[in-house]
């Protein structure tokens, strides 16, 4: 059992408890088939730093015995800095597998920065970067004002955007990596007291306004943010901050927090890399409210004003209505009867949450896991996309081992921290939130009037044509740089090549010759579905090579990519192409478009380690039957 009393952040208390000795667990999965499948499941508990050092140092092990899985994601972090790096590498590694990725850390050289991004210094050889981490703390920084008169006005903080925006951009073009950006701690030390912030030339005042002029420049140059200010104030910046460990061996912050820095470096990465989550699975009984609905009635279950325990539960259903605005969407898992349960939405007073929150209600006696798949099923999402919210340890146990891809926060005992719990988690965390991002709910709710449609229509394709579907194509642009890039991140299922291309290299198609780049949107007689579809062609003399071809798992079924391949071959011929050249790279999750080049008339050219390439000649090519006519704009 893992007796530490740390606090909720600190210790991270969202995950489980470890169940039996480490050492042995550790060691069972070395010897296991599925290594690292067993190695995330252990980095799902409570770690403490000595068992964090093991499970890394067993996962790199493995790693050179070539022992990976396909169902993580390979992902290479560089890290440059102005402090020692050495001490976070373990952590990230081990929050790493937390989020299904497999991470490699490439450390540039103590303090040396300014070197690593000039080129005098080349820190990561051979090795090509998915992502920096440019972890530069106030220390770093050329904005220190004990040469400055407090009280005057002066331009420290304008010099460190400089200096940290002048690292990034040669860093970026350098490794042709994107990079993330961090915020700065504030100091413990005060000169004025509560009027630091408003003094020129104090540490408060210096690093506040750094802060929000890295916030702005982030938004404006492609890049990732970190806001370990704000970490660092979660957790209190006297935890934050050890003077000793930083005057022994630059150490910026106490390795008693190391754990939560990674986790929120890879909450991140997960983010870039199309893996946060999109919807809540809620219990009710004892989860949305007090008591038991069957037993307790509409009017004996604790909800509402007046009551403590009642409060909390108003308090954490308010959380869950302003995660379902910002387009999370929530489900019901709840052993019940179908009409006892939906009556306290409709009739009990105190409610916040509505049935038109919910995008999918299951009341039954069926288990949580066979629920937890139908409702993945039919939101068409992937497992790994879900979060389990449920006051019963005995159901979250079992959602945790039967469906280990579902996240599982470990609730406390009292529903006042239940709010505080699901954010300290940041499952839901993300770089970027768009119109799409937005209007999730809303189109999913659409989707559902779509089936009911479908339902009651005897033909498919009559159905198809009642929608009255309406697309646009049009080049990359800088409008939807941000949903382009979150789109090819995060697309798994209609995905034929799995690539996945940061910001910034989107950014360099646009305007390309090299390219041919399509984004297309839909609507319908429901619903605007913003940004569906990527398709990128790579231009070769005669022929166009379609690198990537992506589409929302929220369109499938609509035969939209025959439109979209129609518009394709349509450009082609404009730009005097005669071959189309389309690969197929199979993985765990794409297996509904492996047969798509062959529905579309091409032949199989060759197969490389699994991966296949197809041709077709596009000369005499008859158009796709299609209930969608794409209008080309900006082309």
């Amino acid at each position: 059992m893992n007796t530490d009393n740390r606090s909720l952040y600190v210790g991270m208390k969202w995950l489980p408890e470890i169940k039996g000795n480490f050492n042995e667990l550790l060691s069972q999965c070395i010897d296991c088939d599925n290594p690292v499948e067993c190695f995330s499941q252990l980095s799902k508990a409570q770690l403490n730093l000595n068992q964090i050092n093991k499970l890394s140092s067993a996962v790199l092990d493995s790693k050179k015995k070539g022992l990976e899985s396909k169902s993580f994601i390979k992902v290479d972090l560089g890290i440059v800095s102005n402090y020692t790096t050495s001490f976070i590498v373990s952590p990230l590694i081990v929050a790493a597998l937390r989020y299904g990725i497999l991470l490699r850390v490439h450390e540039a050289p103590y303090n040396q920065a300014i070197q690593v991004a000039s080129g005098d210094v080349d820190a990561f050889k051979d090795t090509k970067l998915d992502i920096i981490l440019l972890a530069i703390d106030y220390n770093g920084l050329p904005i220190h004002g004990e040469s400055c008169e407090f009280g005057l006005d002066s331009e420290l903080s304008y010099r460190g955007i400089e200096y940290v925006g002048s690292l990034k951009e040669n860093l970026s073009q350098k490794y042709q990596a994107p990079c993330i950006m961090q915020t700065c701690a504030h100091s413990l030390e005060s000169i004025f007291g509560s009027i630091d912030i408003a003094t020129y030339n104090t540490d408060r005042q210096i690093i506040s306004l750094f802060n929000n002029l890295l916030v702005d420049y982030v938004k404006n140059k492609n890049g990732y943010l970190l806001d370990v200010s704000a970490i660092s104030e979660i957790v209190g910046l006297e935890n934050w901050h050890d003077p000793v460990m930083y005057n022994m061996a630059k150490i910026p912050f106490s390795q008693a927090v190391t754990p939560l820095y990674a986790d929120h470096v890879c909450r991140i990465i997960a983010s870039i890399k199309g893996k946060s989550r999109k919807a809540l699975v809620l219990d009710l009984d004892n989860t949305l409210w007090g008591g038991v609905i069957g037993d307790d009635g509409l009017s004996g279950i604790t909800l509402g004003q007046g009551d403590m325990i009642g409060e909390a539960y108003t308090s954490f259903q308010k959380t869950i209505l302003r995660l379902n605005k910002r387009g999370i969407l929530v489900t019901i898992s709840s052993k019940n009867e179908d009409s006892i349960a939906r009556e306290v939405f409709s009739k009990h007073p105190d409610m916040v949450l509505s049935l038109d929150n919910i995008t999918v209600f299951q009341a039954n006696w069926e288990d949580k896991v066979s629920n937890i798949k139908v409702i993945a099923e039919e939101l068409n999402i992937g497992l790994d996309s879900l979060v389990f919210v449920d006051d019963n340890p005995v159901e979250r146990d079992l959602v945790r081992k039967f469906l280990p891809e579902v996240s599982v926060p470990e609730l406390p005992a009292d529903p006042a921290h239940y709010s505080q719990t699901l954010a300290a988690a940041g499952y839901f965390d993300t770089v970027y939130y768009t119109d799409e991002d937005k209007n999730r709910v809303s189109n999913y709710k659409s989707n559902s009037k779509r089936v009911a449609l479908l339902k009651n229509t005897q033909y498919y394709g009559d159905y198809l044509k009642s929608l009255n579907m309406k697309a646009s194509a049009s080049s990359f642009d800088l409008m939807g740089l941000k949903r382009i890039t979150q789109l090819i991140s995060k697309t798994n299922q209609f995905n034929l090549t799995t690539y996945r291309y940061s910001e910034d290299e989107v950014n360099k198609m646009i305007n390309n010759k090299d390219y041919h780049t399509l984004q297309v949107r839909l609507s319908d007689n429901f619903s605007d579905h913003g940004v569906v579809s990527i398709v990128i062609c790579r231009k070769k003399e005669s022929e166009w090579l379609i690198d990537l071809w992506v589409m929302s798992c929220r369109v499938f079924g609509r035969k939209l990519e025959h439109a979209i391949f129609d518009a394709i071959v349509k450009n082609a011929r404009l730009n005097n192409i005669t071959t189309l050249t389309g690969r197929f790279i199979p993985t765990k999750r794409n297996q509904i478009v492996k047969n798509l080049y062959k529905e579309l008339g091409f032949s199989r050219r060759s197969i490389d380690n699994n991966n296949v390439d197809y041709c077709l000649d596009i000369s005499d090519l008859s158009p796709k039957h299609s209930n969608v006519d794409i209008e080309m704009v900006q082309l």
